[in-house]
C-alpha cells in the first residue's frame, strides 16, 4: 500500500545507508531543491539559523523538495515550538534544532514536532504533503505525519556531549547531528574537525546513537574526506554534503583557476 507521505532520507537511513543533506543559506528559490535531487542528495536543509532567508522562502523549497523527491529539512533559528509548527505545515517534512544540550531540551523539540498522543504538534489543514488533498481518515494522517517527520538535535558543546546518551533515549529524536564547528570552537580547537579530542566526542555520540537506535550525524565534514571516511567507518548515517555557496565558490574557483593555467601554457 502506497504511503500518504514519502519521506526519501529516512527510506535511505532505514536501509543502513549514509544520508546526505545540501544546505542552503544563500540560494532562495526552488531551483535548489531540483538542484539537490540531481546531485544525488536525500536532504536539502534550509538553514534558518546562519541565513535571513525568510520563511516563505524556506517553504517554497520545501514543497519543490518533496515533489523533486528529497527530504526538506529546515535547521531553525530557535527552539520556538510555533516556529517548527509554521514551517512544518508549511511544506517541511523535518527539522534539525541547534544547540540542544540536554535531554529535556530535545524532549521539548519532539513534542512540538510530533502530533498527540506523541506530543503536542498543533493541528491544521491543507498540508502541501498530501498535495492540498481532504483525507477523510484524520487519524491516519496524524499518524502518517507522526511517522515520516524527521526531527534531528544538533549537540553543539562538550556539556552537550557528555549528555549524548540522556538525549538518545529521548522519544521522538531520530538523529542526533553533531554541529562540528561550535563544538570545536567551544573545546578550543577552532577548524581543527580531526583533532582526536573532536574524534572522541563523535565516537561517543555514536556510541549512543546505537545503544539507543537513533541516527548519528556529523556536520562539517563532507569536504573533508579522510575525516568523512573514519566517521561513517565508526557508525555516522546522517552527513552534511556541503553548503551550496560554498560548493559554487569551490567548483568556480576551479574552473577559474584551469582556465588561467590555459592562458599561462
Amino acid at each position: 500500500m502506497k504511503p500518504l507521505i514519502r519521506n526519501p532520507l529516512a527510506e535511505t537511513l532505514a536501509a543502513g545507508r549514509v544520508g546526505l543533506a545540501l544546505i542552503v543559506q544563500k540560494v532562495d528559490c526552488v531551483d535548489i531543491a531540483v538542484a539537490a535531487q540531481a546531485c544525488g542528495c536525500d536532504a536539502v536543509t534550509v538553514d534558518l539559523e546562519h541565513s535571513v532567508i525568510p520563511e516563505q522562502a524556506a517553504a517554497q523549497i520545501g514543497i519543490a523538495a518533496m515533489q523533486a523527491g528529497v527530504t526538506p529539512l529546515v535547521r531553525l533559528a530557535s527552539h520556538d515550538a510555533h516556529v517548527a509548527t509554521r514551517l512544518l505545515d508549511a511544506g517541511m517534512l523535518g527539522v534539525i534544532a541547534p544547540h540542544v544540550g540536554s535531554a529535556e531540551e530535545a524532549r521539548a523539540v519532539a513534542a512540538a514536532c510530533r502530533f498527540a498522543p506523541q506530543g503536542r504538534r498543533s493541528v491544521s489543514y491543507q498540508w502541501p504533503h498530501l498535495g492540498y488533498r481532504v483525507h477523510g481518515d484524520a487519524a491516519a494522517v496524524r499518524a502518517a505525519f507522526n511517522a515520516v517527520t524527521t526531527v534531528a538535535v544538533m549537540l553543539e558543546s562538550p556539556e552537550a556531549i557528555e549528555h549524548a546518551d540522556e538525549i538518545a533515549a529521548v522519544p521522538g529524536v531520530d538523529i542526533l547531528h553533531v554541529g562540528t564547528v561550535d563544538l570545536c570552537d567551544a573545546l578550543g580547537l577552532p577548524g581543527r574537525l580531526d583533532d582526536p579530542r573532536v574524534m572522541a566526542c563523535f565516537e561517543r555520540v555514536i556510541a549512543a546513537c546505537r545503544r539507543h537506535g537513533k541516527v548519528a550525524g556529523i556536520g562539517a565534514v563532507g569536504g573533508q574526506p579522510a575525516v568523512a571516511r573514519r566517521v561513517i567507518a565508526a557508525g555516522a548515517r546522517f552527513l552534511s554534503a556541503g553548503i551550496e555557496w560554498d560548493l559554487m565558490l569551490g567548483a568556480a574557483r576551479q574552473r577559474v583557476q584551469s582556465l588561467r593555467q590555459l592562458q599561462e601554457a
